[in-house]
Formats: C-alpha cells, structure tokens, sequence
C-alpha cells in the first residue's frame, strides 16, 4: 500500500490497485469476506472517479497556467512596444512629435486596456485555480471520511462480533 491508512492529518496517497489488493487478513468470526470485498470495489471505483477528475482539474490547471503566461507575455511585448515607440518620439520633429504623442497616447489607452483586461483574466483564472483546489481537496476530504468511516465500522465489527 503506498502508505499506512494512520496519518494522523497528512493526506495519504491510496490508489485502487492498493484498496483491491489489501488483504485484511482473516480470522475466527472474522469480517464478512463479500461485505468487505464488496466495499473495497466500492471504495477503488470512487477512488478511479476522484482520480479521473483529479487529473481533469489538474489538466485545468495547467491550461489555466498557459493562459496566464500567454497574457504575462502579450503585455511584456506590449510594454516593451510603448518604450520603442518613446524612443521614436524624441527622434522626430515637431511635427512628427505631435503625430508620435497622438498615437503614443491612443496605444497607452489600448495598452492600458489590453492590461486591465489581461489582469481580469488573470485574476479569474487564479480564482477558477483556487476553486479547483478547493474542489479537489474537498474530494479528498470526503474520501479520506469514507474511509475511516468503513474502518472504524469494520474496527467495531471486530470488537464486537454478532452472531
């Protein structure tokens, strides 16, 4: 099993393949043999379903990440855009200097807007990553709860054998 099912609060890291080959062992009076087969595959067909949308989220994430460092670089060009066009300015007469200062100003509009944007973007995807982490371990969460519930009720049947 890649870890003891006692952690404490650290998250352990259980996959299918573990929760359908753990032996329990067996002894007099012991667990219900299909019962506990029969929660095993309950539990590792969970576990695939939290695992599939792990990775979907986590193939959010990434896409989000793209994103982002896609919107990091438009605004590095455009930035860097605005300094050449400075530089343009002071180069030219009077005349174009006026036409440059124009233009300067309408591309600093556009520049600003395309930022603002930009850090909306930004700003949304950080949440939509922040939501997903919450869904995420919000999924583990209630596994791990599933879990220890069945191992407790599994503890109790132990300790207290019917029949």
């Amino acid at each position: 099993m890649s870890e003891q099912l006692e952690g404490g609060d650290d998250i352990f890291h259980l996959t299918p393949v573990d929760v359908r080959r753990y032996d329990f062992g067996s002894a007099m009076r012991g667990y219900d043999r299909q019962r506990v087969d029969q929660f095993r595959e309950q539990l590792a067909e969970e576990l695939e379903r939290l695992t599939r949308a792990n990775g979907e989220l986590e193939a959010k994430v990434r896409n989000f990440h793209e994103q982002l460092k896609h919107y990091r670089e438009r605004d590095k060009a455009i930035n860097e855009a605005l300094v050449s066009a400075q530089q343009l300015r002071e180069e030219v007469k009077e005349q174009a200097a006026r036409e440059a200062d124009l233009m300067r100003r309408e591309a600093e509009s556009a520049a600003q807007q395309i930022k603002d944007d930009a850090q909306r973007q930004v700003a949304q995807l950080q949440g939509e990553i922040e939501q997903l982490d919450r869904v995420r371990r919000a999924y583990l969460a209630q596994l791990r709860a599933i879990a220890e519930r069945h191992i407790a009720e599994a503890d109790a049947l132990l300790q207290h054998p019917q029949g």
